[in-house]
């Protein structure tokens, strides 16, 4: 039983990231080239910045954290940078870290989950991980949707051909 709460976790886990990392690659099909790295305010990042922070944030957590995986992260060159990749390299970056990641997280084993890690000052179980890199990596998603509808003003159809009224039961 043990491991079947640990497969299932993994698993969902793993299906909110994937449904991330498509959300992020339809709002990068919509966007101009020059939009990537368009700030709405000297306050605000760009999604070029957003998906250098997911990416490092990922490979932090997920990877070197998960793995043991040597931590090689600059926080701050994720939120300076003003240019740099196109939209095809920044979605290529956070591919790569994101299926690595993935990779880190079918490895745990129920202990593994469990098993608490210091990872950028904090200590958190396995579990803890993995919520915060799911739930992190969905909360910048809907920032770079909301920057995407704004900027096109268009619908992402996200549930495109789903029908979101149907009752539970």
């Amino acid at each position: 039983m043990e491991q079947q709460l640990a497969d299932e976790f993994i698993s969902q886990s793993i299906f909110r990231m994937d449904e991330s990392t498509q959300r992020i690659g339809r709002c990068l099909e919509l966007l101009p080239e020059e939009a990537v790295w368009k700030r709405p305010n000297e306050a605000s990042n760009s999604i070029g910045n957003l998906l250098l922070h997911l990416s490092g944030n990922i490979r932090q957590y997920a990877i070197s954290s998960l793995s043991g995986a040597g931590d090689v992260r600059v926080r701050d060159a994720e939120f300076a940078a003003k240019e740099g990749y196109s939209k095809t390299e920044l979605l290529e970056k956070l591919t790569t870290t994101v299926e690595e990641a993935k990779k880190s997280m079918l490895r745990m084993t129920p202990a593994e989950l469990l098993r608490v890690h210091s990872v950028q000052g904090f200590a958190l179980s396995g579990i803890g991980i993995m919520i915060h890199v799911t739930e992190h990596y969905s909360y910048h998603t809907g920032q770079i949707a909301f920057w995407t509808k704004i900027l096109q003003d268009e619908a992402l159809d996200f549930y495109a051909g789903v029908d979101l009224n149907v009752k539970n039961g």
